[in-house]
């Protein structure tokens, strides 16, 4: 639902915290914010205030004093939705919050939707759909790496590689469009070598945009790395060792994970997701048989496959589980090391 005309209102930084923002975006914001603002400097009026400036005051419902507030101004076009906006920097108590927002609304204001400051961002010309999209990606970004990224799309660095795409397309469209045209001339508009090299320019710049889009979700969701093998292999005790924490339940009974559990570390400002999982073998236990199943779920889903195995075990059992696993993992881009576990026991 479009509500352009509607001014809107709406905490924009989480709770818990000593202060909060409350964001006012629509034509009706500064107006409805001077008949609850009251400045500290007498007779100073807010509409007549540059835009980017920060004043002091308190919010008041009529006689009774909300809060000592700041309240930031934010004159069109000049603002993060377009719009004329404000906002009021309070205590964080959940309760001054609440009021604030309600005399807002009581003086003709509404709540703002999830998303809808930046949908207003979006359809005012402040940011493309790639920008916007990346505003939710940097808000709960968890690495460096990640805040890089979406950093550098809510820039406009997406939408620079699309432009220069755009732009070699219309260029190869334009000239094949001049021979089509004026075919019988004698004119050459376009060497067969140069509508070539623009082919070759838009694949390549095809294939990088397709590729930082397959780095960037793995980077958003973390690197899947699935912990497989056959039971009592010591993928419980890897994954505790990886975490340094007691994560999952160690034992010297065969079977003992029978549902895949997962934790996150991040290494090198990459977020890596390990997923421990029942062990591979035959059983007619029907639990045991379901997680095995999930396993090879888990396989199929991962981007790293880690096989622990027993250094009592064979070369040949060794590799014949690592082929198994090949098998099921063929045409997908998948990595599979195999760890030799329990060197210890071998000597």
């Amino acid at each position: 639902m479009i509500r352009k005309e509607e001014t809107i209102c709406a905490p924009a930084s989480s709770s818990g915290g000593a202060i909060s923002v409350i964001r006012v975006s629509g034509a009706q914001s500064i107006t409805i914010c001077e008949k609850i603002f009251y400045p500290s400097v007498t007779g100073l009026i807010i509409r007549e205030q540059a835009g980017f400036k920060i004043i002091h005051g308190e919010i008041r419902d009529g006689k009774e004093v909300i809060d000592e507030v700041l309240v930031s101004i934010y004159k069109s076009p000049h603002s993060y939705t377009g719009e004329d906006s404000v906002e009021i920097s309070c205590h964080g108590s959940s309760f001054i919050v609440t009021r604030i927002l309600e005399l807002f609304i009581r003086n003709g204001a509404i709540a703002a939707l999830p998303g809808e400051f930046t949908r207003r961002a979006f359809l005012n010309g402040k940011m493309d759909l790639s920008q916007a999209e990346a505003v939710a990606d940097l808000v709960a970004s968890a690495t460096k790496t990640a805040h890089r990224i979406a950093m550098n799309q809510m820039r406009g660095g997406f939408s620079a590689e699309i432009g220069k795409l755009r732009s070699e397309l219309l260029r190869f469209a334009s000239l094949i469009e001049l021979e089509l045209d004026f075919g019988e001339e004698e004119v050459e508009f376009a060497d067969r070598k140069e509508l070539s090299s623009i082919i070759q320019k838009v694949k390549e710049l095809a294939d990088r945009l397709a590729n930082s889009f397959k780095l960037g979700n793995v980077i958003k969701n973390g690197i899947p790395v699935a912990i497989v093998g056959k039971p009592n292999s010591g993928k419980s005790t890897l994954l505790n060792a990886l975490l340094n924490e007691e994560r999952a339940i160690v034992s010297e009974i065969p079977g003992t994970t029978r549902d895949a559990i997962e934790d996150s570390i991040i290494i090198n400002g990459l977020e890596y997701r390990f997923i421990d999982t029942a062990g591979l073998r035959d059983t007619s236990d029907k639990i045991e048989s379901l997680g095995i199943r999930k396993t090879n779920e888990k396989i199929l889903q991962a981007s790293v496959i880690l096989i622990v195995d027993e250094i009592s075990e064979t070369a040949e059992m060794i590799n014949k589980r690592a082929d198994s696993i090949r098998k099921m993992i063929t045409g997908f881009d998948k990595r599979l090391i195999v760890l030799v576990n329990k060197i210890d026991e071998g000597d």
